[in-house]
């Protein structure tokens, strides 16, 4: 089976193919102007998409060597995401079905990450532990099959990944945080300055509000202003701070662990890129005996390989999307149990 998945659910355009549970192309556009004004623009991101969708479609296709009427099932992002960019792949795609008169699957955004993992060669087992963290979402999810995934835990605030673009701005670092907070974070201590970690009783779920007002706070309490803070201070700060973030993530997953038997762990999501992040779920992974899987750096972003995956198996559970299917900006709950 031959499966088109496209992604533009916030500021990459991604279009993917899977021939026969290969993956024949996986090309992405991201947007990278959005740095310009410290965060993501959704009506330049809308534009963005639309110019660039065809071409990738086009470039795909010449990569697999295939025809489109030789693609059996098409696959989009229906959410959650921003919703005019969520628009142009979903109407696109639906558009392409209608057609070339093939099956269509709109595609939860977070269960594409959460199955990134079996992209690849060395997959999860089930039942596994996802950690889903990204720039608009932190999960704990126990994933018992590609039908049943239970949500153990969420963050109750700020996501991860907006802490670090949030902190990265008061920092004077620029946008997208989770990078720059890395690279400066190399030349620091991260046990400089004991950040708080929040503690939820009786809970897997996650807060980083606090932690963010904790950096504000130093920041504003040490330095008169951002300008004026050393460079070796900074990178002390973006390290204790990123310990701060990591050690929380990493609390949650080892309770988990503690409470549910499972098989592997997937760490997934843009955060996932994060080096630190990787190394300590893997140390966690040989303390429980438990295989870890981290998706490549190109299946950690936003990226239609996932999406055409996760549409594959959805379609293969006997499901099928109506052309009029509307996309949804935020997380359904009905998606998880």
């Amino acid at each position: 089976m031959n499966v088109l998945g496209i992604e533009s659910s916030c500021d990459e355009t991604s279009v993917a193919i899977i021939s026969d549970e290969k993956l024949k192309a996986n090309l992405i556009s991201s947007q990278d102007f959005h740095s310009n004004y410290g965060g993501v623009v959704p009506e330049l991101s809308s534009r963005a998409h639309l110019q660039i969708i065809i071409p990738l479609i086009k470039d795909a296709l010449q990569k697999s060597d295939l025809k489109l009427n030789e693609i059996d099932l098409i696959c989009s992002t229906a959410g959650p995401g921003l919703i005019g960019a969520l628009l142009v792949g979903l109407t696109f795609a639906k558009g392409l079905a209608y057609a070339v008169k093939k099956p269509f699957v709109a595609v939860n955004h977070i269960e594409g990450h959460i199955f990134s993992g079996f992209l690849m060669e060395e997959k999860p087992e089930f039942p596994y532990l996802a950690l889903v963290v990204s720039g608009g979402h932190t999960l704990l999810l126990l994933v018992e099959s590609f039908s049943k995934i239970y949500k153990l835990g969420t963050t109750v605030d700020d996501a991860a990944g907006e802490a670090f673009d949030k902190v990265s701005k008061l920092l004077g670092l620029g946008y997208p945080g989770g990078p720059k907070i890395q690279k400066v974070s190399e030349n620091g201590d991260p046990n400089k300055i004991n950040f708080p970690i929040a503690e939820l009783k009786d809970t897997f779920n996650f807060s980083f509000s606090g932690l963010k007002t904790a950096v504000l706070r130093y920041v504003q309490h040490n330095y008169s202003d951002q300008k004026n803070i050393h460079d070796k201070d900074l990178a002390d700060i973006a390290a204790s701070f990123q310990n701060a973030v990591i050690k929380a993530l990493v609390k949650n997953t080892e309770k988990a662990l503690n409470n549910f038997e499972v098989k592997s762990i997937s760490l997934v999501g843009g955060v996932a890129a994060n080096k630190p992040l990787r190394n300590s779920l893997i140390e966690l992974g040989k303390k429980f005996n438990k295989k870890v899987i981290v998706p490549r750096m190109e299946f950690c972003g936003d990226n239609a390989a996932m999406i055409a995956f996760r549409g594959l198996r959805i379609y293969e559970l006997g499901y099928e999307s109506r052309l009029n299917f509307s996309p949804f900006p935020s997380l359904a709950k009905e998606h998880f149990a």
